[in-house]
């Protein structure tokens, strides 16, 4: 009997043994967890985040950043809603300076020390952290961007060199040059939109609250004032309360006044006492610094909601979008191009070639053109669009029409590219902008400019290869509007050019040196914009434009897509050098889709309108004073635009 039992002891030691294991793991981790030894799942990820600052071309320093800013939770949600970039929500907080790194000076974090443990403060709600600039690729030449907007920032000094400590020293316009590095064209949006306070009361009662909270530690440590200690406690405790719930007078409760009226005799009685000068100066200058961070955040933030809208699409447009490609596929239209099949690859005919994935942004694009036109019977649009949209192209393309003029809708992905093969992955790209901010340091009171340059993406440089028969076409941009008949343009001479282009001489490539590398070209050349270009592809053959592409693919691309965008900046302007055919100013005028200061009447006299920025007329974040002259030739009377409510 005693065999038995001893082999059935010795069966239950090992259960035994592993189950006393578990309770002991199961009281270990929890302690572990409390202690900070493991990471936890809800905790703040301790990595540092890392800026990307560049000396010299192809050559970066990591920057670490404290750990007060370091939030990379909150980036994770920002990076979620961030699109494809850069056409570039923070910018930079790096600038070039003529072979000099300007550096924007930090916010010194001491200022936002604890004012008192006893002394009441409205809360602060958590700040969200400037998600972190992507590094660029691996190579040994790298094109320096700062993308987390749509938009890459090209910041150019003019005049005499400047330093670091003359950069802090700096006053006047700086604020809102330094508005304009970090945010962009959102400063510009604030200040128009910017509403004065009228709320007299709400603005009291924060005042009252600041001197409150300077006096209140002051005072509690004198004897013989627990009454007022007590009175200003409540009396801030009382504001704390009202100016949480209210943020215009009409939210006050109807005793306000006589709050106010206590709290102002409270102080009062406070001033009254003998206290230190030197620890009130101390917690006002604490509350100083507390507020201007605040609103600093707030700045932040509000940008950041901004960028978010200026770059997602409209829910109305993607509605419209699902909408159409639905009813493609419920009830397919009778297929029309091939009718006129014969034209698309006619050269006496007038080409017109669009990249777009906004439905309404080509359709008026194509009407205006079509609708500008004495002569339409020669024109012939090709729409190039991606996979996602094509099916909704060519529904509303058969749905609509447009004089005698004739559509073809292309699927840019689906077409065969063997140039393009192992190069780099066949996406539509649309046209490229970068925000370019100009300082004259020889003129120190002269305000920053910003400026919006659109160049040819990197589809735009496979249209010989996809349009092997044509030997002329006018490329246009989806947010360009046409006021006047472009034939004129079509008789323009270009001699041995291949792009007829607007230049803009504010920019010049010997500005641009860093972001150019080594390549060879003309210092004195200024950079030209897309929008309205007149190609002549048998010069772009001749030229070798698409090779030389490839070439300055190879040297400029990186690993990741945002790199390879930012890469259509250098490889546009050096692909085309020398070969810019300047067009007249007349032809198109730019800057709708972020300066409020352009005239009427030029605005009325021009050929072409460019919305180029992040402003567009279908957002509603779109300049008002603009929108009317793209509203002109918006399509009325759909049934699929009244369902999803898409009228911008």
């Amino acid at each position: 009997m005693k065999a038995p039992m001893a082999s059935v002891k010795r069966r239950w030691r090992g259960p035994s043994v592993a189950v006393l294991a578990l309770v002991f793991c199961s009281l270990l981790v929890p302690l572990a967890f409390l202690f900070g030894r493991f990471p936890s799942g809800y905790g703040t990820d301790e990595r540092p985040q890392q800026e990307v600052g560049f000396h010299s071309f192809g050559q970066a320093e990591r920057v670490k950043k404290s750990p007060v800013d370091q939030q990379p939770n909150v980036e994770k949600i920002m990076e979620k809603f961030r699109p494809t970039l850069p056409k570039g929500v923070m910018e930079k907080d790096v600038v070039q300076a003529r072979g000099h790194l300007l550096e924007k000076p930090a916010i010194d974090s001491s200022h936002n020390d604890a004012i008192s443990n006893s002394q009441p403060k409205v809360p602060l709600p958590p700040q969200i952290a400037t998600p972190k600039p992507l590094e660029p690729p691996d190579r040994s030449v790298r094109l320096p961007f700062w993308c987390i907007s749509n938009y890459t920032d090209v910041n150019i000094w003019n005049g005499g060199n400047i330093h670091k400590k003359q950069a802090k020293d700096l006053k006047g316009d700086e604020v809102e040059k330094s508005c304009q590095l970090e945010f962009g064209s959102y400063c510009l949006w604030s200040v128009e939109h910017k509403e004065v306070m009228k709320d007299s009361t709400v603005k009291r009662l924060k005042d009252q609250l600041f001197v409150a909270r300077a006096y209140y530690p002051s005072i509690a440590k004198l004897r013989g004032q627990e009454n007022l200690t007590r009175e200003l406690k409540q009396s801030i405790q009382d504001h704390e309360r009202v100016l949480s719930v209210a943020i215009v007078d009409a939210d006050l409760p109807p005793l306000i006044e006589k709050k106010v009226k206590n709290m102002e005799q409270t102080i009062a009685r406070a001033k009254s006492c003998s206290v230190d000068c030197n620890n009130i100066d101390k917690k006002l200058r604490q509350i100083l610094y507390l507020t201007e961070d605040e609103t600093h955040f707030h700045m932040k933030q509000s940008a950041f909601l901004y960028r978010l809208g200026v770059q997602t699409m409209p829910k109305s447009l993607h509605c419209l979008s699902m909408r159409l490609t639905v009813e493609y596929f419920r009830s397919p239209p009778a297929d029309s191009e091939h009718l006129h099949a014969h034209k698309f690859d006619t050269p006496k005919y007038r080409h017109y070639i669009i990249f777009s994935r906004n439905i309404l942004a080509a359709s008026v694009a194509i009407n205006s053109t079509v609708m500008s036109s004495e002569v339409t019977g020669n024109m012939v649009f090709h729409l190039l669009t991606d996979a996602q949209n094509y099916y909704a192209m060519k529904l509303w393309c058969s749905r609509h029409s447009y004089k005698e003029a004739v559509l073809r809708v292309i699927n840019f992905e689906s077409l065969v590219l063997k140039k393009l093969h192992n190069v780099a992955p066949q996406k539509l790209f649309l046209s490229e902008e970068f925000r370019v901010s100009i300082h004259n340091m020889d003129q120190p009171t002269a305000k920053m400019r910003t400026e919006y340059l659109s160049v040819f993406s990197h589809s735009h440089f496979f249209l010989p290869e996809i349009f092997k028969n044509l030997q002329k076409v006018v490329i246009l941009d989806d947010d360009v509007v046409v006021q006047r008949d472009l034939s004129p343009l079509w008789n323009l001479d270009l001699g041995n050019k291949v792009n007829g282009a607007a230049k803009f001489c504010g920019v010049r490539l010997r500005q641009l040196r860093r972001y150019l590398g080594k390549n060879i070209y003309d210092a004195d050349s200024c950079a030209w914009m897309s929008g309205l270009n007149i190609i002549d592809l048998e010069n772009w053959r001749k030229n070798n434009i698409t090779e030389k592409y490839l070439l300055l693919l190879e040297q400029f691309q990186g690993n990741s897509e945002a790199s390879l965008q930012a890469s259509a900046f250098p490889i546009s302007l050096l692909a085309f050098q020398n070969l810019i055919y300047p067009l007249d100013n007349k032809w198109t005028l730019s800057g709708f889709g972020y300066d409020y200061g352009l005239e009427a009447d030029d605005a009325r006299n021009a050929v072409s309108l460019h919305y180029n920025g992040n402003m567009k007329p279908w957002l509603d974040l779109g300049i008002p004073e603009y929108k009317k002259y793209w509203k002109k030739f918006l399509t009325r009377g759909e049934r699929f635009m009244d369902e999803c409510n898409a009228h911008p």
